[in-house]
């Protein structure tokens, strides 16, 4: 068994430099997009939020990681989080009407931008090959899915898995990132009518005259300068493609790793 203690040494030099952007506002001190597209009925929409209720204080820290090799070619790694002014499992107030877990508050787990996983306890173990290298984005998560964009409730790490399931740490990510997180899977009934989009972004801002994300919902395209959670409205039954891309101001692709994912929802009637 081979330990990665990370509590503060590893942290500290992987550390999520993110910081939430500062919203643009209307006349009315909402949120709003230099492209977001007002709801009407029948045509697809993605409309800007307001962040629900908020978590001053709020941390997530990876206390350990451990590694075991399984068989010859794999290793079994196991990582155990540490968190403040936060309870998973409860659930968030919100007047969102949109998907929303039954078991409460929780982590997203992103390994490698696939799809992540509701970690409901400080604790979760996935195997990965050996002699591999890996991006981690763990960061706490509100009921209904909405991330909480802070440093503190975040961490990125980079980090190798060697021939003997030796975990070792790799420098930290400084390049301009996005990771996926909304819309995920299936969903059914009410929660159809209204779809949360949400991503998060590491190592950079958005804005009208920075980075930004060019959202692709089945072909349509959206623009997007401000890092808040997002409503989808109006999606039809069935298969939805949505595809997100880190931008530059003048619309170019950024390059890199984690910079465009690509997902596919269903919506089903019940």
């Amino acid at each position: 068994m081979k330990n990665f203690k990370s509590a503060i040494a590893v942290l500290a030099a992987t550390a999520l430099f993110v910081s939430c952007n500062t919203s643009t506002t209307n006349q009315d001190g909402d949120p709003q997009d230099s492209t977001a597209v007002s709801d009407s009925v029948g045509t697809l929409a993605v409309n800007p939020l307001d962040h629900a209720k908020e978590f001053p204080g709020a941390t997530l820290k990876i206390a350990e990681m451990t590694a075991e090799k399984v068989g010859s070619d794999s290793a079994k790694i196991t990582v155990k989080y540490d968190i403040e002014n936060f309870n998973l499992t409860e659930q968030t107030d919100h007047s969102h009407h949109m998907a929303n877990s039954h078991e409460g508050q929780h982590i997203h787990f992103i390994l490698d931008n696939t799809p992540y996983v509701a970690l409901y306890a400080p604790e979760h173990t996935f195997t990965v090959p050996v002699n591999s290298e890996h991006y981690l984005l763990s960061f706490l998560s509100r009921s209904f899915h909405e991330s909480i964009k802070t440093e503190d409730a975040s961490k990125l790490i980079k980090f190798k898995v060697e021939s003997d399931a030796t975990i070792s740490e790799l420098p930290t990510p400084t390049e301009p990132s996005l990771f996926y997180s909304r819309p995920k899977g299936e969903y059914k009934g009410d929660d159809t009518n209204v779809v949360l989009l949400d991503f998060f972004v590491a190592n950079t801002t958005l804005g009208a005259d920075a980075h930004q994300v060019k959202a692709e919902i089945n072909g349509q395209e959206f623009i997007l300068d401000q890092w808040v959670p997002y409503e989808i409205q109006n999606l039809p039954l069935g298969e939805n493609n949505v595809n997100l891309t880190l931008v530059d101001q003048d619309g170019n692709a950024v390059t890199g790793d984690n910079v465009s994912i690509e997902s596919t929802i269903n919506l089903l009637e019940q």
